[in-house]
């Protein structure tokens, strides 16, 4: 009994002495972790850095762990997270902000724009002529001549003869007389084909074996006095001359993409809302992914032209990337056209073609079809809209679908893509309707000089580009390029978000000034409203701690520079996933 009640004793007190040595030992190692801070990967300071967080609009100082934001404030207090082994980038001055957001865009289309004839910056017809000679001097016998951007209504002179304000085929033709030429308008919605295009898809001079292709519902083939075509073909007219047009590469395709996401990193852009994507872009894209090429973050809306992909899609449901760079979970609708090329839908007629409304390029019934099985699946609707009519009808149908499905209401997000000319009574449903309207600034820059020849002052006046109405109306506006349709630069948009003038810098004042954003209104539109746009603001969009480090950072101070030196700026570094992608 003796031996077992030491045992027992001298048990316990070995027993209080272990504990208090591995008390000990959890104290001093707690004090060790707290004196050993955590280390960044990058450190980021030495200029103006906005953060789009109203609770600290700006920091001396940005630190990056992996690909994450684990520190945004002073300058002094970032040091401790200073490790021989961290980066640091001084920004001499320069400005940061949070990565660009591409709005709406179309990202092969930027890609292709740079392997194929671009018209962009073409002023003239002439200008477009010289381009497609220089294109078949260089290409084989027979072989398609395709290119985008040209716009008539933004050439110094038109051409002598021209019918609804286009171009005839002719001079075209003349240097293209074995190799079918296609070029693209630069709104996507109207295209130019040479005589040996049309003869390949059978639009012939007028004759009894043409007569049936006078006619196209939702599109339009231009067309002389005489019944003979002129070379223009819009809206779902262009599929006659593009259906011809040989399949890209698998090769080609890749070459696209890479170029693409060159020229994402060149102009700032680290996301990019892609504006209608098929299943062999979507393939493409986790090829990329998977190979470590997807260096954009890529938000993608199936194409509304397939409606046995989106079938696909309603069965499996919508798809969030755990690693925030391919995300599907949306859908897009071309319901209209373009202004540029009357496709718009108006509620009453062209002021400067009467009798002529647009097209509805996509039946309503369809967009309420997909609105209904949008909310029932998890999917996000992105309507194409640009004209009155198409933005009030496309409002009514998700209102439709709203009201007959409302429990599953709470968190849609819809978008009408463009909303470019709205009727003055549903400017306030958008908020009413919780939908998100996807705005490209750039689009007035480029069109509010000839749109009112379109719509005339009091519409253009009441309901065109009615930025500041939607903002105050309590919507965000996701900006953006619509790019190819116009030059993938931001600061475009940017500018013309904040001065509503030309980006020749005209009128004085802007036009509608009433309707310009602010300088914080237009920074939100590129990075947290359009993160919004995309159910991503609680990942990208702001520098806070835990967000993902992806950075702008320019040359110049874009939110306090005098208006006209916001275009003289330039990207200078591009920071994706926590990496320099790009440096001028």
């Amino acid at each position: 009994m003796l031996f077992k009640i030491t045992f027992n004793q001298n048990f316990n007190v070995n027993t209080m002495k272990i504990k208090i040595l591995l008390s000990l030992v959890a104290i001093l190692s707690l004090l060790s972790c707290q004196d050993q801070q955590e280390t960044a990967d990058l450190i980021i300071k030495g200029g103006t850095i906005y953060t789009v967080n109203e609770k600290q609009p700006t920091v001396e100082a940005v630190a990056v762990k992996d690909n994450k934001i684990i520190f945004a404030g002073d300058a002094a207090e970032v040091e401790k997270y200073l490790s021989e082994r961290t980066k640091q980038i001084d920004l001499a001055g320069k400005t940061m902000t949070p990565g660009f957001i591409e709005g709406h865009g179309h990202f092969m289309g930027l890609g292709y724009n740079e392997l194929n004839v671009d018209l962009l910056q073409t002023k003239s017809y002439a200008e477009i002529i010289q381009k497609v000679k220089e294109a078949v001097d260089a290409a084989e016998p027979g072989q398609w001549i395709t290119g985008r951007g040209w716009h008539q209504s933004k050439w110094k002179e038109l051409p002598e003869n021209t019918i609804n304000g286009f171009p005839l085929h002719d001079a075209i033709s003349e240097v293209s007389p074995n190799n079918p030429v296609y070029l693209r308008h630069a709104s996507g919605h109207a295209g130019m084909a040479n005589q040996k295009a049309m003869q390949i898809a059978g639009v012939l001079p007028l004759s009894k074996e043409s007569l049936a292709n006078l006619d196209v519902e939702g599109g339009e083939i231009f067309r002389d006095e005489n019944g003979n075509p002129t070379g223009v073909f819009n809206e779902r007219a262009m599929t006659l001359i593009t259906k011809h047009i040989p399949e890209s590469t698998p090769e080609k395709d890749r070459k696209a993409f890479e170029l693409a996401v060159k020229a994402s990193h060149r102009n700032g852009i680290t996301s990019f809302h892609d504006a209608g994507i098929g299943r062999e872009n979507i393939q493409l894209y986790r090829d990329m992914k998977a190979e470590g090429k997807l260096d954009v973050r890529m938000y993608a809306m199936l194409t509304g032209w397939d409606k046995e992909l989106l079938n696909e899609w309603y069965e499996k449901g919508p798809e969030v990337d755990s690693a925030h760079l391919l995300t599907i979970r949306s859908i897009k609708l071309n319901c209209d056209g373009a202004l540029g090329s009357r496709g718009a839908w108006l509620l009453k007629e062209y002021t400067d073609q009467p009798g002529h409304f647009g097209h509805e390029t996509l039946p309503m019934s369809f967009v309420y079809t997909t609105s209904t099985k949008g909310l029932e699946t998890g999917f996000q609707v992105c309507s194409h809209a640009i004209g009155d009519r198409a933005n009030q009808e496309i409002l009514d149908r998700y209102e439709k679908a709203m009201k007959e499905n409302s429990e599953k209401t709470k968190d849609h997000r819809f978008r009408i893509e463009h909303a470019q000319h709205l009727h003055p009574d549903d400017i306030p449903r958008f908020a009413e309707l919780g939908v998100i309207p996807a705005m490209q600034a750039v689009h007035m820059s480029s069109d509010r000089p000839w749109a009112i020849d379109r719509l005339g002052e009091k519409r253009i006046k009441e309901g065109a580009y009615m930025w500041q109405a939607l903002l105050q109306s309590g919507v965000p506006i996701v900006n953006g390029t619509d790019v190819p349709v116009e030059p993938i630069d931001p600061l475009a948009s940017f500018y013309a978000s904040v001065s509503r003038k030309t980006l020749e810098g005209t009128p004085e004042g802007g036009y509608e000034p009433e309707q310009k954003m602010t300088r914080e209104q237009a920074l939100r539109s590129y990075t947290l409203d359009a993160a919004y746009g995309a159910f991503e603001e609680d990942i990208k969009g702001s520098i806070e701690v835990g967000k993902l480090a992806d950075f702008t950072i320019f040359d110049k101070d874009i939110m306090s520079v005098p208006e006209n030196e916001i275009l003289e700026a330039a990207v200078s570094m591009t920071v994706f996933d926590g990496r320099v992608v790009f440096e001028l």
